[in-house]
């Protein structure tokens, strides 16, 4: 218990006086390294776009010869869904007028037994 932390600030300090000093350790490239670096990280870059860019294209028109984007023709079944879906909408509101008029009906009821 003799060992008492330091306050926030200075260890926060003594942790920027290490970085820097690591930072002072560093060999940092010359000008001219820097740009050879620099100029094979753009080469690459650009080597792979044009390679993604021509497999992306390749993908596209082997998928366009096997007919992969050819359009559907829609089938009966979809059309009775999308007609069972009306009869299901047409159905819905039915149900709700109903019920709207068992609750007036139990209202009316309520209101006699009362009275």
């Amino acid at each position: 218990m003799a060992d008492k932390k330091k306050n926030i600030f200075a260890r926060i300090g003594s942790a920027f006086k290490g970085v820097i000093a690591e930072l002072r350790k560093v060999i940092w490239p010359s000008k001219a390294k820097l740009k050879s670096i620099c100029a094979v990280v753009f080469v690459v870059i650009i080597f792979f776009a044009i390679y993604l860019f021509a497999v992306s294209k390749g993908g596209e028109w082997i998928l366009g010869k096997v007919g992969f984007y050819d359009n559907i023709k829609p089938t009966e079944s979809t059309e009775i869904s999308d007609t069972s879906a009306d009869d299901t909408a047409a159905s819905d509101a039915t149900d709700a007028s109903e019920s709207s008029e068992a609750s007036e009906a139990t209202t009316t009821t309520e209101a006699t037994t009362t009275t």
